[in-house]
């Protein structure tokens, strides 16, 4: 038995999850999440978008759609942990050079871009801007199941010749097999090389593919792993953090305290109504490759009808 001392273990679940309550965690939720990532080893903890005020109404949505240095300090204070604090910044969501401060002003260590193919340019200037802040940077390039091979090809070289320091693979719609997830790593993994990258992926469970997916691109070389308590977050959700800390055979993870948090918090969410997680209908977009919202749709609206989903979502896409 032996481990990766590479690997790097995100934890998503308040940014990913926050996607299915609007990003109103209670700050005892949040705040034990934060202790329990602490005990558990994980490398990363995301607390959220770094969202325009201009854009998003603070008013529909909790903190952690904006995650001011304020909010987080108040989980944090100055964070003298192993734990590093990551946040994401959507293209064109993000007034990021009014909103991202100085890491030396911040307890922000990474800032993590999402980007569509098409909109890599404006991924390369934040991931520039950051950079030079002194953060960390990961680029989230989305939806690449739904991509040209030679448009992925160019956005993976313009990201090897810029300072961001790890590029993701995005199972965005939960529709990639493992063979796939193989054949991106294999890609991902050669520029990774060839600039002195480092490789993560960001899986969705839309097949009941979240954790396979994940270990299967392990397996191939990526380093960065997302995941999520009870894999909480849009639609299917994603790999659950319970999962990949069984899986992951190096002492410093360890899994009990991560079973504590979900038995305590995560059951009591989904008491609560809130919910995500695999269903027939995501299940339906992830086979067809689309975007999981009208899964989201039909299952708020507790529509049981499955055939005449996926029929109608085969008549509308194709």
């Amino acid at each position: 038995m032996q481990f990766r001392p590479d690997i790097k273990v995100v934890d998503a679940t308040v940014r990913d999850g926050g996607l299915v309550n609007n990003f109103f965690f209670e700050d005892e939720f949040v705040k034990k999440l934060y202790e329990t990532n602490v005990k558990a080893g994980i490398d990363y903890m995301e607390f959220g978008y770094k969202a325009s005020k201009e854009i998003f109404d603070v008013k529909e949505f909790g903190k952690w759609k904006f995650c001011d240095e304020e909010s987080i300090r108040s989980i944090v204070g100055e964070n003298d942990t192993d734990l590093k604090i990551a946040v994401m910044a959507d293209v064109g969501r993000t007034d990021f050079r009014r909103d991202i401060i100085p890491r030396s002003e911040s307890v922000i260590d990474m800032i993590r871009i999402a980007t569509y193919i098409n909109t890599m340019p404006a991924a390369i200037e934040m991931i520039e801007y950051c950079h030079s802040l002194g953060y960390e940077t990961s680029c989230n390039i989305m939806a690449v199941s739904t991509a040209r091979e030679s448009d992925i090809n160019l956005a993976l070289e313009l990201l090897g010749e810029s300072n961001v320091d790890v590029i993701y693979l995005v199972d965005s719609y939960g529709s990639l097999y493992p063979e796939q997830i193989r054949e991106f790593s294999f890609k991902y993994q050669k520029i990774a090389t060839k600039y002195g990258k480092q490789v993560g992926i960001h899986a969705h469970n839309n097949q009941q593919l979240a954790f396979a997916n994940t270990i299967e691109a392990c397996a191939y070389g990526v380093s960065y792993l997302d995941a999520t308590m009870g894999g909480m977050g849009r639609g299917a959700g994603n790999c659950g953090l319970e999962a990949l800390m069984g899986f992951l055979k190096n002492p410093k993870y360890q899994i009990v305290p991560v079973l504590k948090f979900i038995q305590s918090e995560i059951v009591k969410l989904k008491e609560q109504g809130v919910v995500w997680g695999y269903d027939v209908p995501y299940l339906c977009t992830g086979i067809l490759n689309v975007h999981p919202r009208s899964a989201i749709a039909a299952i708020k609206e507790n529509d049981k009808d499955y055939a005449n989903f996926y029929i109608g979502l085969w008549d509308r896409e194709y």
